[in-house]
């Protein structure tokens, strides 16, 4: 299920939350607490059924190139993992729906696009890296569904991720045998893109500014100091590294945008979060 990931997934939903503003509404009360409790339970349904099924597909591949992984390694069945990550979604879509209705269908279209990319999209170059990426972009747009007038304002944000995925999707592709240079250096344009784009709308929203910038800073070096080192070699262990660092790196992002969209304490709950996902991903695997 990736432990390590799905905390980062919850980062995604709380960025998402902090965006709608729906913090600085008058009228925030318990409802909006229960409603920010049932999507963080929703993307980790959603993430864990989608890394659960991934591995289901990838069952006979991974007899070769990931023998150490649960099912070839055969600490569970094939069977009783696809049972796992069928039930984890419809909970994540459950769980979504019972916030609201706009919720429930952006939660469905991620366990839908999940599964596309487990069966088929991963198998595309191009077309491989955009699915994951999309699963995030909407996985962002699943916290600001909590405000559903405000999905119409900043639904364009979720390119933003979706490009961040994307280059991590990208250069994963080199994990097992290694990599290209070529593509190293793509996904460090697409870094840089993301990183400003995210202090754009810290320096348009002016009160955030400051504690973006610091966490876009550690972002930054959390990322690319990873990534330099493959860059210079390019073997399946340092590109292993910069893909982890760049998956755990996500809960800097999401409190990058927190604090861009001056939800300060939200930021830095979203924080708090990271070394729960470092410590997740020394006793499970990330990638």
């Amino acid at each position: 299920m990736r432990p390590a990931n799905i905390i980062t997934a919850i980062s995604d939903v709380l960025a998402g939350i902090a965006i709608s503003g729906i913090l600085f509404s008058q009228s925030f009360d318990t409802n909006e607490w229960r409603c920010i409790v049932l999507l963080c339970i929703s993307t980790m349904g959603l993430y864990g059924g989608g890394v659960v099924l991934n591995d289901v597909f990838d069952a006979e591949l991974d007899k070769i190139e990931r023998p150490e992984r649960a099912i070839p390694r055969g600490d569970i069945r094939i069977n009783e993992a696809a049972a796992l990550g069928i039930v984890l979604l419809l909970i994540g879509v459950a769980a979504s729906f019972l916030c609201n209705t706009y919720s429930g269908i952006i939660a469905g279209v991620i366990s839908f696009a999940a599964v596309v990319y487990d069966k088929w999209g991963k198998h595309h170059l191009i077309l491989g890296p955009v699915n994951m990426g999309l699963c995030r972009g909407l996985n962002l747009l699943l916290g600001i569904s909590i405000l559903t007038t405000q999905l119409s304002q900043w639904w364009a944000l979720a390119f933003i991720p979706i490009i961040y995925i994307a280059s991590i999707t990208m250069i994963s592709r080199g994990e097992v045998y290694g990599g290209s240079k070529n593509l190293l250096y793509a996904a460090s344009f697409f870094y840089i893109l993301v990183i400003a784009s995210i202090l754009y709308f810290a320096i348009i929203n002016k009160n955030g500014i400051y504690f973006a910038v610091v966490f876009l800073l550690l972002f930054a070096w959390m990322i690319f100091n990873p990534l330099i080192k493959a860059i210079q070699q390019p073997t399946g262990k340092n590109i292993g590294k910069a893909v982890k660092a760049g998956v755990i790196g996500l809960i800097l992002m999401n409190a990058s945008w927190a604090s861009a969209f001056n939800a300060i304490y939200f930021a830095i709950i979203i924080v708090l979060l990271l070394p729960i996902s470092i410590g997740l991903g020394k006793m499970f695997a990330v990638t």
